[in-house]
């Protein structure tokens, strides 16, 4: 049973950063991971792993993906449990939109700095009439944005910031959707 989701971050947006996932399948079983199976082509796999550490795993297959690959991604791996702890987690139960709300999955907490980032973008989309949300638990960030992600302006203002660019967004159809594979 897969114990772990990795998450790949700016792989095949636009044609670039391909990553075919058939290759990535090859490539974490190559790794030593069990129990691979991967979700559409933006890079999400579960798999179980010997290893227990995500940072470690992470480490791993970023660095076999730039080998192997030639492609420099970033990854994020979590455990099934904080897979269910972001869900239990969400700040927007009541969203019934799954394409509404996104988890920004991180691998370390945001820093104070990056918090005042956040806050600071979610003022100046609020200043031109968004109705967009973000609220951060532990090292996830979620967002809501009634209107779409690509249409969002906190979307657009957080594009700007580090806060931003060191996580990977899934909708929470995805998010679901792991969690289920996780359960075989």
């Amino acid at each position: 049973m897969p114990t772990h989701v990795a998450l790949l971050r700016g792989i095949n947006v636009g044609g670039r950063n391909r990553v075919p996932m058939p290759e990535l399948k090859a490539l974490m079983a190559e790794l030593g991971h069990a129990g691979v199976a991967t979700y559409i082509q933006s890079g999400n796999a579960v798999f179980t792993s010997t290893e227990k550490d995500p940072a470690q795993l992470a480490d791993q297959l970023e660095q076999a993906i730039a080998d192997r690959l030639n492609v420099s991604c970033g990854v994020v791996v979590i455990t099934k449990d904080e897979l269910q702890q972001v869900i239990d987690d969400n700040p927007f139960p009541g969203e019934d939109n799954p394409k509404a709300l996104h988890a920004v999955f991180r691998r370390a907490e945001l820093t104070a700095d990056e918090r005042a980032k956040v806050a600071q973008a979610a003022e100046k989309a609020r200043a031109k009439g968004s109705q967009d949300e973000a609220v951060i638990v532990g090292r996830t960030m979620f967002l809501h944005t009634p209107d779409g992600l690509g249409r969002s302006e906190l979307s657009a203002q957080l594009a700007r910031t580090a806060a931003s660019k060191t996580g990977t967004a899934r909708n929470w159809a995805t998010v679901h959707k792991l969690r289920s594979m996780l359960d075989g």
